[in-house]
C-alpha cells in the first residue's frame, strides 16, 4: 500500500511526514502521520486529533493510543494523526495563522489559503485509503463538553459504532458544510466525532473515555483482539441518545456562576445558574424550561450578553 509516495508493507509501522508549509523563518512544518498495517489485509481507520490546535484532549488521546502500541493492528490499517494543526498548537490557538478555522475549509484547495491547502493535502493524500474515522475534539474557549459522540442520526451503521464506542452521550448532530466530518460523510466514510473537555486543558476522565472508545471500535471492526481491554456494555446505563438540543445564552453581561455540571440530568424548573454585576447590586437567576441533559457547561466566570452558557440535550 502506498502512502505519500512511501510503500508500507503488511506488518509494518512507519511514520511519514506531511510536508505542507513553512514558518516565516523558512523552517519546515511537518505533520507526522503514523501508519500501521496488520499482517492481513482489511479495512482502514483514521484516528485524528488537533484539527483545532488548542484542543489538547484530542491530541492526548491519539498520543496515548500510539504510546501504548494500541495502533498496531493484526488486520487492516490504522492511521494516527495526533496533531494536524501544528500552527495552532504552537500558538495555542484554534485557528491557523491566516485566521481561518481549518474545520471550515474542507475539502480544501491546493491554490487557496494556508488552511485550505492543509485540508486539501489531507483529503487528497490520506483520506482515499480511509474507511472509518474517529475525529477527536473538545469544547472551545472555556466551554467544557461532557464526553459524547456526534453522528448524523440517519446513519444506522454510525449509530451502531457510536454505541460500541460507549461514550455517555450519543448526539444526533447534522454536520456543517465544509467541516471535515461533512466532507468525509459525503465520500461515504463512517465518522464518529468525539467531543470531550475544553481547549488548552487535559482531563483524565475525558482522555480515558476517548482511548477506551477507540479500542472498543477497533475490536468490533476486527483490527485487533482487545477482548481483555474493551468495556463491557452496561445494560442499566447505556449511552443516552440525544435527538435534539439547544444552547442557553446569557441574557445579561456580568459575573456568571453555574449551579449545574456537565453530564448532569436536569428537570424542568431547576436553577441552572445566575449572572450578577460585580458590586452586589444585581443578580439574575435562570432556570431550565424542560427536562434534559447538560452536554456542555461554560466555565468562564465573566460573560457577555449572548454568550453560550449551557448546552442542553433532549431525548
Amino acid at each position: 500500500m502506498i502512502f505519500l509516495h512511501h510503500k508500507v508493507g503488511l506488518g509494518e509501522t512507519v511514520q511519514i511526514n506531511l510536508d505542507i508549509a513553512r514558518l516565516t523563518t523558512r523552517a519546515k512544518i511537518q505533520v507526522p502521520v503514523i501508519i500501521s498495517r496488520g499482517k492481513e489485509e482489511g479495512p482502514c481507520i483514521l484516528l485524528i486529533g488537533g484539527i483545532h490546535g488548542d484542543e489538547t484532549n484530542g491530541i492526548e488521546i491519539v498520543r496515548q493510543i500510539v504510546a501504548s502500541d494500541y495502533h498496531k493492528p493484526n488486520k487492516g490499517t490504522v492511521i494516527c494523526i495526533p496533531l494536524l494543526n501544528i500552527f495552532g498548537f504552537l500558538n495555542q490557538t484554534r485557528e491557523f495563522p491566516d485566521g481561518r478555522d481549518l474545520n471550515r475549509m474542507f475539502p480544501g484547495s491546493n491554490t487557496g489559503s494556508l488552511a485550505s491547502r492543509f485540508a486539501y493535502e489531507l483529503m487528497k493524500k490520506i483520506i482515499p485509503k480511509v474507511d472509518y474515522c474517529i475525529d477527536y475534539h473538545t469544547g472551545g474557549a472555556q466551554r467544557f463538553n461532557y464526553s459524547q459522540i456526534r453522528i448524523n442520526g440517519t446513519d444506522e451503521e454510525s449509530l451502531k459504532l457510536a454505541k460500541i464506542f460507549d461514550a455517555p452521550y450519543i448526539v444526533f448532530s447534522k454536520s456543517k458544510e465544509k467541516t471535515f466530518r461533512n466532507t468525509m460523510v459525503g465520500l461515504g466514510k463512517k465518522v464518529l466525532l468525539f467531543e470531550g473537555g475544553k481547549s488548552l486543558n487535559l482531563d483524565r476522565n475525558v482522555t480515558k473515555t476517548g482511548v477506551q472508545g477507540a479500542l472498543n471500535v477497533m475490536h468490533y471492526l476486527g483490527f485487533r483482539d482487545f477482548s481483555t481491554k474493551i468495556s463491557k456494555p452496561n445494560k442499566e446505563n447505556p449511552p443516552v441518545i440525544i435527538k435534539t438540543s439547544k444552547w442557553i445564552r446569557a441574557k445579561h453581561s456580568g459575573m456568571y456562576r453555574s449551579y449545574v455540571s456537565a453530564g448532569q440530568k436536569v428537570e424542568k424548573g431547576i436553577k441552572l445558574g445566575s449572572i450578577s454585576d460585580p458590586f452586589g447590586m444585581y443578580e439574575k437567576v435562570f432556570k431550565s424550561t424542560q427536562d434534559g441533559f447538560i452536554l456542555n457547561s461554560n466555565h468562564s466566570p465573566v460573560v457577555i450578553q449572548g454568550d453560550a452558557l449551557i448546552h442542553i440535550g433532549f431525548q
